[in-house]
């Protein structure tokens, strides 16, 4: 069976002397492997179009068992340029690129996901500041499309809303406080009857950011005002969330399982 879809390059190596194999992360089909044959060479199937980050028009043959995807042909839609050069935007977007593979992806989030990471290397690549927090948000983002994260502007247990109404008005300047094993988010009353108050306090502000990051573009995240120790806080929160609920943990260049 064949089909035709946009795939983002998210890693790729020789075989022998002229073929390629490649991890894509597809819109429709979810993150899979395919193999290029003549792909280093052949530049009317693949005009100079397979390398890491490239965004793809790809046309896959899947065979009988669809075990086995070929690569039958490719055209490159976006692919960066100042990001290539190397430096720390760079390890930034391969440290958010090893976390989705490690994480993997259910087919039915593929399309947001992909959404969401040619984003994040559309911003990697422009000029405009990003915060250095940008992986450990892009980790929250990712779990919270998947489904592991609670919402953060309201609480789990009453519902009552946290930091702001999502309508732009002002809400009531509520902190709160995250159960990592949990995984809930509580006001400070319904945390008081949990006996949860020295668990993950959420200061309004950090309400606001981690809600920003669940529900907007990565260009607005880190452009909330918080202290130094906020945000230690909130990235400190984000990869202990990560590690209990996700078992990943960023060591020696990749993610393991703790």
């Amino acid at each position: 069976m064949e089909w035709t879809d946009t795939a983002l390059v998210l890693s790729l190596g020789r075989f022998r002397e002229i073929d390629v194999w490649l991890r894509l992360l597809t819109r429709r089909h979810g993150i899979l492997h395919a193999f290029a044959f003549g792909g280093s060479r052949s530049r009317k199937r693949f005009p100079g179009c397979l390398d890491m980050l490239n965004l793809l028009r790809v046309r896959v043959d899947t065979g009988r068992t669809g075990q086995f995807p070929t690569l039958c042909e490719a055209s490159l839609l976006w692919g960066p340029h100042s990001l290539r050069t190397g430096g720390g935007r760079l390890g930034m977007a391969m440290n958010c690129l090893r976390f989705l593979e490690a994480l993997g992806l259910p087919q039915d989030d593929a399309g947001e996901t992909l959404t969401l990471t040619q984003e994040l290397l559309t911003l990697l690549e422009g000029n405009a500041p990003v915060p250095e927090t940008l992986p450990i948000l892009f980790r929250l983002r990712l779990a919270s499309v998947q489904g592991y994260v609670p919402a953060f502007d309201r609480c789990t247990a009453c519902g009552e809303p946290l930091g702001f109404s999502r309508n732009g008005h002002a809400g009531v300047e509520t902190s709160a406080f995250w159960s990592i094993a949990e995984g809930a988010v509580r006001c400070p009353r319904c945390a008081a009857v949990r006996g949860q108050r020295s668990q993950g306090q959420l200061t309004p502000a950090m309400i606001r950011a981690l809600d920003t990051v669940q529900n907007a573009t990565p260009e607005t995240w880190g452009h909330e005002a918080l202290t130094a120790h906020e945000r230690q806080d909130c990235a400190r929160y984000i990869d202990e969330f990560v590690q209990y609920h996700l078992g990943l943990v960023w060591d020696r260049g990749r993610f393991g399982k703790v």
